[in-house]
């Protein structure tokens, strides 16, 4: 897999686990990934923001 590959919510969802609906409501929050809104109004992430939006959540114990 290319480490520069656009993914879509569909992707998104598959891969966290979640529904459409939940990953919307963490764009309301601003809590989601990183958007790109294409022209047409759909919706990419780069796959280097999820996996370091994914980072930025993960729990460090010593």
């Amino acid at each position: 897999m290319r480490s520069h590959r656009h993914l879509t919510v569909a992707d998104i969802c598959e891969e966290l686990g979640i529904s459409r609906s939940t990953f919307y409501e963490w764009r309301v929050k601003n809590t989601a990934p990183p958007c790109i809104k294409l022209p047409n109004g759909e919706l990419r992430v780069r796959r280097a923001d999820l996996d370091a939006w994914i980072e930025s959540w993960t729990e460090h114990t010593v």
